[in-house]
């Protein structure tokens, strides 16, 4: 039985970085012809790298099933850190790079959708004043989505939420600032005159809101129990931006949004804020980054921006 204590058993072992693509191909397709297919190699060298590779580590990385192959729980281990070694791989080459031609390369940051319309861009501009040769790849999703794309090695570094204890392990958290929400309605909407508007306003109102089951909804809803109110029945459930507008445009609808985003499209004359304060707010979000990630120069750049820009924001 191989030590797998040694820090550098993977030398002597002798890994191939060809077990390492192997290993995501088959987590990508759970097939083994198909993922040998993709990586040009036959069935029996592919079958036979994986077995090589389970003696080395001295433990079962795939359950043979009659339709497929399923990664057990060392083999999910071994295909995170497989993508994470050849994401830095891949990258190693723009740093090496980054360091010659001053500060070129790539950076890939996930946002939510609040810090995205204001904290991300500035952060962006920011940095390409000193770097334009710098390639930034954003990717705006929600927290959970983007905290698997961390743990999976595609971004460098993401501004959202751990919402989950599970999912935290090895990730390191910067708080940046609360997410309060407000509500938002097309221009001219006659409650934009009120100065004197309460939540009980709000209750017959129409709405559109995001679907059961998420966050703001959850808080949503508890607005109107701790004031004593039910819920509002008139609401259309939708996240889909374009339909939202299209909506507030041509009802008098309202919408819950985090002030961030409404700040934003109210600047651009799409919507006017109501005249309330909402007690409704989303936890707060911050940088996230896992803790065993060496960050490339261009990643640090963007990293310090983001800072420098929360501050100057929050």
């Amino acid at each position: 039985m191989m030590d797998t204590l040694n820090p550098n058993w993977f030398l002597k072992a002798r890994l191939k970085t060809r077990q390492l693509l192997l290993l995501i191909a088959l987590d990508d397709h759970r097939n083994i012809h198909r993922a040998a297919e993709e990586l040009h190699m036959t069935q029996p060298a592919a079958s036979k790298q994986i077995k090589d590779l389970e003696e080395m580590l001295d433990v079962r990385l795939f359950e043979r099933l009659p339709r497929g192959m399923e990664p057990t729980m060392f083999g999910e281990t071994m295909i995170r850190h497989a993508r994470m070694a050849l994401t830095s791989l891949a990258l190693a080459h723009d740093d090496i790079v980054a360091l010659k031609a001053g500060m070129a390369g790539q950076v890939e940051v996930g946002c939510i959708m609040a810090p995205a319309m204001a904290l991300l861009p500035r952060a962006i501009a920011r940095v390409k004043e000193q770097a334009p040769l710098l390639r930034i790849g954003a990717h705006m999703e929600a927290s959970n989505v983007l905290v698997d794309q961390l743990q999976r090695g595609t971004l460098d570094f993401m501004i959202g939420r751990v919402l989950e204890k599970e999912n935290s392990a090895g990730l390191l958290y910067e708080e940046l600032a609360e997410e309060p929400a407000c509500a938002v309605v097309r221009i001219g909407h006659p409650m934009l005159e009120r100065d004197d508007l309460t939540l009980k306003d709000l209750h017959a109102q129409p709405w559109i809101l995001p679907p059961h089951g998420s966050i703001l909804r959850h808080r949503f809803d508890m607005m109107f129990h701790r004031a004593g109110l039910d819920v509002p029945v008139n609401v259309v459930d939708t996240t889909a931006l374009l339909l939202i507008i299209a909506l507030l445009q041509q009802t008098d609808s309202m919408h819950l949004i985090p002030v961030e985003v409404a700040q934003y499209y109210a600047s651009l004359h799409v919507v006017g804020i109501l005249p309330i304060e909402l007690p409704c707010k989303m936890d707060a979000f911050g940088i996230i980054r896992r803790r065993d990630h060496l960050l490339s120069p261009g990643a640090e750049l963007l990293l310090e921006a983001v800072r420098t820009s929360a501050r100057e924001l929050y």
